[in-house]
């Protein structure tokens, strides 16, 4: 039989001094409260007796750092999904405001032409199916229980909205997908072959985001 359930995790808080939209760009791993938001995520689970049989993760240094909890927590290896990382992004490295920026630089307006896309960087429908795919091959890769993603917010959500039959653009400041949060999904039917829906969203590491800064996802 294929898996009961997939937890889509986000990664941590992330050690960004100067709040540049990180993206792909290497060196953005986890501040020290983000690695005590990934800890919350793994334990909660852990301790609610969750069956996790496989743990997999975005290949950027944030994620595989969310994902080291949970690999401790279970005694499992962490397997690394391309499919599960960060969409490409033509801002990355600059600050906040980049996109109103580029009104005053017309090389950039390509960038901004069709902001529904969106057209500077990956398309939403790209992240969503290869999100899609990487479930698929995570819901066939056990023989029962649960296996963990760790992802980042852009594409947890695109998978959200896809699921709910919504518009994949959307208002970045309204995504339901804070730092170290779960969103769980299944098969209806439980079979390799049946549509994934969305079943619960849980949030460990709320207490611990009073002081977190949230800047710099896609």
């Amino acid at each position: 039989m294929p898996a009961t359930r997939l937890h889509l995790v986000r990664h941590g808080e992330v050690h960004n001094p100067d709040r540049v939209l990180y993206g792909r760009l290497p060196g953005f791993g986890l501040s020290d409260l983000g690695k005590q938001m990934a800890l919350a995520s793994a334990t909660a689970w852990q301790d609610a007796g969750v069956d996790v049989r496989r743990i997999v993760a975005s290949p950027l240094q944030r994620t595989q750092e969310s994902a080291a909890p949970w690999s401790a927590a279970y005694g499992l290896d962490v397997t690394l999904d391309e499919r599960l990382i960060e969409p490409t992004n033509r801002y990355e490295g600059q600050p906040p405001g980049f996109t109103k920026r580029s009104l005053g630089r017309p090389a950039e307006w390509p960038w901004i032409a069709n902001p529904f896309r969106p057209s500077w960087g990956e398309a939403y429908e790209s992240i969503a199916n290869r999100m899609l795919a990487a479930m698929t091959t995570a819901w066939e890769s056990v023989d029962g229980g649960d296996v963990v993603l760790v992802s980042h917010q852009l594409p947890i959500w695109m998978v959200h909205r896809k699921l709910a039959g919504e518009s994949l653009w959307h208002d970045p400041r309204k995504r339901r997908c804070d730092l170290s949060s779960i969103t769980t999904v299944e098969r209806v039917p439980a079979s390799t072959t049946g549509r994934f829906t969305e079943v619960a969203y849980t949030d460990p590491a709320q207490e611990l985001r009073a002081t977190a800064i949230d800047e710099g996802a896609v």
